[in-house]
């Protein structure tokens, strides 16, 4: 407000500001139709790489005999492996165990022996050599193999490509969608990817080392799936 005076009259000038909803609207609601699809690949692969573990247990009356045994029988499985080639970071220790067992009598406890163990997981980039590498570890004293699993060098590639499959997927399911209610896709607006849990290890194989004597272990790797599943949502026009 501002006061000018001239003579014997007083001129008062008021400025109103302007109410809030004509000083800024709200934005229109956006209308663009929309449609959202699924989609969703599989790539096949066979394994080029495998982990197996591989344990070894020894029994004795004193936990010292026992844990002896136990790391003598483990050195030589592991001098075998790097005569068979595997670099050491490819041998990745996953258990060391020492613990008694006992006998119950008549409501008794008595000590029978103390049990060592000793797991290492395998890591084998030469597949066809994996039944050796099993057969030569129980040789050398293991006395257990344990779950066996087979994936890909590069899984990030086959992982890449099977989300590219279906992302062309979810794409030619929305572009279906539109025609069939006589409209186009103008614009992709969202790509929403879902990852799926790594499910169990496949094949997995355990066995002794008394079933492993007889002949050469024989290993069918299979095949691979690699899975990938998307939502896509696209403006329609």
């Amino acid at each position: 407000m501002s006061t000018k005076i001239r003579g014997a009259f007083v001129i008062v000038v008021m400025w109103l500001a302007q109410p809030a909803a004509f000083a800024q609207q709200p934005p229109a609601p956006d209308t663009t139709p929309v449609v959202v699809t699924t989609g969703e690949a599989i790539v096949k692969r066979a394994p080029d790489r495998a982990w197996v573990t591989v344990a070894a247990e020894s029994r004795a009356k004193t936990p010292q005999a026992a844990q002896k045994q136990n790391a003598a029988v483990m050195s030589a499985v592991l001098e075998r492996l790097r005569g068979a080639g595997i670099a050491s970071e490819a041998v990745r220790t996953t258990a060391v165990d020492l613990q008694p067992e006992f006998d119950y009598r008549d409501g008794k406890q008595t000590l029978r022996e103390y049990v060592a163990r000793n797991s290492v997981e395998v890591r084998v980039d030469e597949l066809p050599k994996l039944g050796e590498i099993i057969d030569m570890t129980v040789a050398s004293g293991a006395t257990r193999i344990g779950g066996v699993r087979f994936d890909l060098r590069d899984r990030d590639a086959a992982e890449r490509e099977a989300l590219k499959l279906a992302v062309a997927d979810a794409r030619q399911r929305a572009t279906a969608a539109a025609e069939g209610a006589g409209m186009q896709v103008d614009r992709v607006v969202r790509i929403e990817e879902h990852r799926a849990s790594a499910g169990p290890p496949r094949p997995v194989m355990a066995m002794r080392a008394e079933s492993l004597q007889a002949e050469p272990t024989p290993v069918a790797p299979g095949e691979l799936e690699i899975r990938a599943a998307v939502t896509l949502t696209v403006a329609l026009k």
